[in-house]
């Protein structure tokens, strides 16, 4: 249903609607990472185990020159700049490189991530894995897709393993804490994940290749355009004090409309441990 609170998706400076336009940013934001993701890159760490690379900067400076171009009067929230205050409400969420130790390592698994939210609520998202070419995207109330199809999470059989995808954050502390959770949750029956993209791991559940995901420690371009696509497939998203995540959670725990038994299982382990 229509949720009429709801602005309609803002038409560019251009006149293309905002998906037209957003779409293309990410496409050419991910041919700047499939151009370097081989190449010798300029690092430094922003904390442990946290990287920044200039290909990040680079990204980064590509999507917010396109977005103020196209969408002047839009704020913008960028994980490597400084924030753009816009008016009337929209704000702009990305991460240029969403898992840079993996993109750092030369391992094929990252992602841009470009949300549009309107007072907080997520009107539209993309997740871009640039290696693949696979966009996943939703509209508030349209659905959610990979490329052209639509996401339908598949039914698993009862015999089939879960398959629990999760990271780890900067935060010693609550690296211990989520480590210590799984091991209090792992069974026989469970395959774990360690992803080193948020992103990527909310629209792997979005998408069924994911059962569950959890992240102890996560900002709001790592999650605003999964939250979007994992509502718009029938799943969910919850914080860990269990009430529906938003662009501002600290810890996300997502999984798929088809995964409801083995989520409350999980859930009562989470909850006895925060206890």
């Amino acid at each position: 249903m229509k949720d009429e609170s709801m602005p309609a998706l803002p038409l560019s400076k251009s006149g293309r609607e905002a998906l037209e336009v957003a779409t293309k940013i990410v496409k050419e934001a991910g041919g700047i990472l499939k151009a370097h993701f081989l190449s010798e890159k300029e690092i430094r760490s922003k904390g442990k185990r946290n990287l920044v690379t200039d290909v990040d900067l680079l990204v980064e400076k590509h999507i917010v020159t396109c977005l103020r171009n196209e969408f002047p009067d839009h704020g913008i929230l960028a994980e490597e700049s400084s924030n753009i205050v816009g008016d009337g409400g929209y704000l702009w969420i990305l991460d240029p490189l969403d898992g840079t130790a993996n993109y750092t390592y030369k391992i094929p698994f990252f992602s841009i991530s470009l949300a549009l939210t309107y007072k907080e609520e997520v009107l539209l998202g993309l997740i871009y894995e640039p290696l693949r070419e696979e966009l996943f995207w939703a509209q508030k109330g349209k659905g959610a897709f990979l490329n052209k199809s639509p996401l339908v999470v598949p039914s698993r059989k009862i015999s089939q393993a879960t398959i629990v995808g999760f990271d780890l954050g900067y935060d010693d502390e609550r690296t211990r804490e989520i480590l210590a959770l799984l091991n209090s949750f792992w069974s026989g029956e469970k395959g774990f994940r360690i992803m080193g993209s948020a992103a990527l791991g909310l629209a792997y559940v979005a998408c069924g290749r994911l059962d569950i995901y959890l992240h102890p420690s996560v900002y709001p371009w790592d999650i605003a355009g999964g939250l979007l696509l994992i509502n718009e497939v029938g799943g969910e998203v919850i914080d860990w004090g269990w009430k529906p995540a938003t662009i501002r959670s600290k810890k996300v725990f997502a999984f798929g409309k088809n995964n409801l038994q083995t989520a409350a299982a999980i859930m009562n382990i989470l909850k006895e441990h925060s206890e």
